[in-house]
């Protein structure tokens, strides 16, 4: 798949403006592609919580830090690169990191697509270091500065802790930029919380739960509910979700997973609730993540299970949940959402031959 900044990002350590250090470097939010394929870079040191990507840094033989939970100890480097996230106070954050994590007279080098804020990046960048070269190329700004005498410590250490978890609707919850929904409710996931019976018991998952809006109110509305999975891709949102629901001193036993739920999840759950991204890391419309994740479900569920998804009304996901259910209904629809409930068919008793 193309990634431009990815590309951009390697072009002033491949045309020689910036020196490839013996010590190695620090790759910030790092993503796997040409650029780092081939162990061309020898002593890179990957950072990335969000696991899909994780697993392919790792599949493609790189040294990628622990991110399961979300925040790890960074090693110091001569050079750290930065693939800076779109949400500004989550970028900010993570170029402050960048310039804690580099060692004097180190440099830090970003790239960001035009069409994701590359000015404003920039900007900040230079903000916070004094000093700045940048270059333009496959529709993106690559950017980088010095840590010399220039640099704006105090912003720095205040920009650092934009990222820190924080209470969001009145202390109910702490979140952190950057995490899905981060600072609300989000309103596909209220509607589907607002139809949850509370009948609904036994063993269950959360698949995609994010900072734990949904869990959280399965476990309140239903206290039939004896355990509960949460399965979450994202480091960073993960550590919010053990956080949130520990909180609630649920008589439910409580398990984390930093997983991608498309490669599939254990079996046995009575019901599922879930709210699927249909985005990557990327802005593009992914639908065949949502049909990953009930595809995920259909499998995990006992025989009778249940699953009760939220997804933008446009979404083409009749299809799949026809194929894998015995029994599909739309309980309810915002004009912009709709909640449906699917059963996954009983077992059939084997015949006895005469």
């Amino acid at each position: 798949m193309s990634d431009p900044a990815l590309d951009a990002l390697f072009l002033p350590l491949e045309q020689r403006q910036i020196p490839w250090p013996d010590d190695g470097a620090l790759f910030l939010r790092a993503r796997p592609g040409v650029p780092t394929t081939g162990g061309r870079w020898p002593g890179l040191v990957c950072e990335q919580s969000f696991k899909p990507l994780h697993a392919a840094l790792q599949r493609a033989g790189l040294d990628a830090l622990p991110g399961d939970a979300g925040d790890v100890a960074l090693p110091r480097k001569p050079l750290v690169l930065v693939l800076p996230p779109r949400q500004r106070d989550e970028s900010r954050a993570v170029l402050a990191r960048a310039l804690q994590a580099v060692t004097p007279g180190g440099w830090v080098l970003a790239s960001v697509s035009n069409d994701e804020g590359a000015k404003s990046a920039q900007d900040d960048l230079a903000k916070l270091a004094g000093n700045i070269g940048a270059l333009s190329k496959h529709k993106c700004r690559v950017f980088w500065a010095q840590a010399g005498d220039t640099v704006d410590t105090a912003l720095v250490e205040t920009w650092a802790r934009l990222d820190r978890p924080r209470e969001v609707l009145g202390g109910r919850f702490h979140s952190r930029p950057g995490v899905f929904a981060w600072d609300r409710i989000d309103p596909a996931s209220a509607l589907l919380a607002s139809h949850l019976p509370t009948t609904l018991a036994g063993r269950g998952a959360d698949l995609g739960a994010g900072y734990g809006y949904l869990s959280a109110e399965l476990l309140q509305r239903c206290k039939g509910i004896t355990a509960l999975d949460v399965f979450e891709a994202e480091g960073r949102a993960l550590t919010l979700a053990r956080r949130n629901l520990s909180a609630l001193g649920a008589g439910a036993t409580l398990t984390y997973h930093w997983h991608d739920v498309t490669t599939g999840v254990p079996q046995g759950y009575d019901v599922i609730v879930s709210n699927p991204p249909f985005h990557a890391h990327g802005r593009e419309g992914r639908p065949d993540i949502g049909r990953a994740f009930i595809g995920a479900a259909a499998v995990a569920l006992k025989p009778g299970g249940a699953l009760w998804l939220v997804a933008n009304r446009h979404l083409p996901y009749e299809e799949v949940l026809d194929a894998r259910f015995s029994e599909v209904n739309e309980i309810a629809s915002s004009g912009a959402f709709k909640v449906i409930h699917a059963v996954r068919a009983r077992a059939t008793p084997a015949r006895h031959r005469a």
